[in-house]
């Protein structure tokens, strides 16, 4: 059985013991695996296993990983991804980075993103939101986000886990829509006011926007342009303009639309009101790793998530520096809650 065919069987009900031996199964040898920041880029599944998730592990005992879009297909040039979102939870007993512990119930969103070939999994593009972890810790040391931030839910239609084969003309239409999408978003300032992006065309005037934390989550065509859209083109309005140095993976499976890209954006911080950033003049990569659902070819629900720890990298500032900081007079070891009798 093909490697990538295991790996559909073996979504969920994983214990972390058998994390190397999974690993060893479904991952090429030398596969690179690219993680947001913090962590960089691995070699081998047993470097991510020791560098990420025996950390998440340590921190998080009772882990449990819940999956609510897995997609599979291939992307432009040929190479078949499979596309994970969804979230981690359990008990945070013990720091994690430095993030202080709660003792209380932890959630942290993941997008995974695996190219597969047939020695297995050769390449992974992925962003843990650890500053949602933060958030939930009463620890984030930055501005605040402008939009809602929560536990964002998986679809609303409940069917995103993809098992049956992808309906390829279904699937290729849809790739399209949004390519289209993203392409009227571009001509806009260049080429003329808000209208020119054509927002009414691709999406639905009830959508909602899943952002990371740090953004936040909106609501309609209006919570998205006010809560991020508005800050995010004014900062750096010549994004789209550096393609030679990105690069963006589209697929799709059926209704679900999927890009990953490491890094997929670049842009110049030219102006400010974008997460309370100083324009810095600087151009920046941004790694925006997404999902989009489609029905009635309209865009309902789009889930993102942006490494804005590596923006903060790049521009000279070093969160976990401050996170320090902020929290030094925390206590900062494991929380052991005793059992109680019932």
């Amino acid at each position: 059985m093909p490697k990538h065919r295991q790996w559909r069987m073996c979504q969920r009900g994983i214990h972390s013991s058998e994390l190397p031996q999974l690993t060893d199964q479904l991952f090429a040898d030398n596969a690179v695996i690219n993680m947001c920041f913090p962590f960089g880029t691995l070699r081998g599944a047993s470097e991510w296993i020791e560098h990420c998730f025996e950390h998440l592990i340590s921190a998080v005992p009772d882990l449990e990983r819940r999956d609510t879009i897995v997609i599979c297909n291939q992307d432009q040039d040929g190479h078949t991804w499979i596309g994970c979102c969804g979230f981690y939870c359990g008990t945070f007993s013990a720091p994690l980075l430095q993030i202080p512990p709660t003792g209380q119930f932890f959630h942290m969103r993941f997008h995974e993103f695996y190219r597969l070939s047939e020695e297995g999994v050769v390449e992974v593009q992925a962003i843990w939101d650890l500053v949602e972890v933060m958030m939930q810790a009463n620890a984030w040391p930055m501005v605040p986000s402008l939009a809602r931030e929560g536990l964002v839910p998986g679809p609303a239609t409940c069917d995103g886990i993809k098992a049956a084969q992808a309906d390829p003309l279904l699937s290729a239409s849809n790739v399209q829509h949004v390519i289209q999408m993203l392409e009227k978003l571009q001509q806009h300032p260049s080429q003329g006011g808000p209208e020119v992006m054509s927002m009414n065309t691709f999406w639905h005037p009830h959508m909602t926007w899943y952002g990371p934390a740090g953004i936040g989550t909106c609501r309609g065509l209006s919570g998205f342009r006010h809560w991020h859209q508005i800050p995010f083109l004014n900062a750096m309005p010549d994004r789209g303009q550096y393609e030679s140095e990105t690069r963006c993976h589209f697929f799709a499976h059926d209704n679900y639309v999927a890009v990953t890209g490491w890094p997929n954006m670049a842009q110049t911080l030219s102006s400010g009101g974008w997460l309370g950033i100083a324009p810095s003049g600087q151009k920046i990569t941004l790694r925006s790793l997404d999902f989009w659902r489609i029905e009635d070819k309209k865009i309902v629900e789009n889930w993102v998530l942006v490494d804005l720890l590596d923006v903060y990298d790049q521009l000279g500032v070093d969160v976990f520096a401050r996170l320090k900081e902020f929290n030094k007079s925390r206590p900062s070891g494991p929380i052991n809650l005793p059992q109680e009798r019932l």
